[in-house]
Order: structure tokens, then sequence, then C-alpha cells
């Protein structure tokens, strides 16, 4: 008897593979580097990468039911791949190395802290 097969994940293979190469960039570019935000520049919702991620500084204005990882609050702050202290409102963030998002900004890599 066969049985069918179950993505474990609504995600594309190409998107998936894609989304974890940018992560892994992001930690290799700066393995174990603490960053300091004031020399930092804040990530520009209009960068070309920042669109391709569908990054936005105002996490409110993106419709829940278009988020592939659905949760009632996504915001970088709560966001496994944001760096930085607590409270702060522009961190650095795995994704986007060398720029600082907006602690209540969202991208389409949000990930729940563990």
């Amino acid at each position: 008897m066969r049985t069918k097969e179950i993505p474990l994940s609504k995600i594309a293979r190409r998107q998936f593979l894609k989304l974890s190469a940018v992560a892994a960039a992001g930690y290799v570019v700066r393995p174990g580097a603490e960053a300091i935000a004031q020399e930092m520049p804040h990530l520009d919702p209009a960068d070309a990468f920042a669109k391709t991620m569908k990054y936005t500084e105002d996490a409110s204005s993106v419709d829940p039911a278009s988020r592939t990882n659905p949760a009632e609050h996504q915001v970088c702050s709560n966001c496994a791949l944001v760096l930085g202290t607590d409270g702060e409102p522009w961190r650095p963030c795995q994704i986007f190395p060398g720029k600082l998002v907006n602690a209540n900004g969202w991208c389409s890599v949000w990930a729940p802290k563990s």
C-alpha cells in the first residue's frame, strides 16, 4: 500500500532554500560579533532586499491572513532572528546584516523565539 506524503510546511521548496540561504549568510557575515547600534543605518523599506522579504516598519499594517507563519502578534522585537537589547526601538537583525530594523516592524522571515 502506498502512502501519500504530507508536506511539513506550505512554504515552497525554492522559497525555503532562499530564506535559509539568507539566514545562513547573516550568520556567516558576522558570527558572534556584537552589533553596535549607533553605527548602523536603519533598514529602508524601499530597499530591494527589504521588499523581497516584505519588510515593513509597522507590523500592524500587514494582514495576518497573508503571513506564512500565522500568529496573533508578530513583530521584530519578538522574532528569534532579531538581536540586541529588549526595549530598544531599532535593533540588528540576522536577515539584514549591517542594518537596524524597527522593533515594531515585520518581515516574511519572522520566526517565534523559543
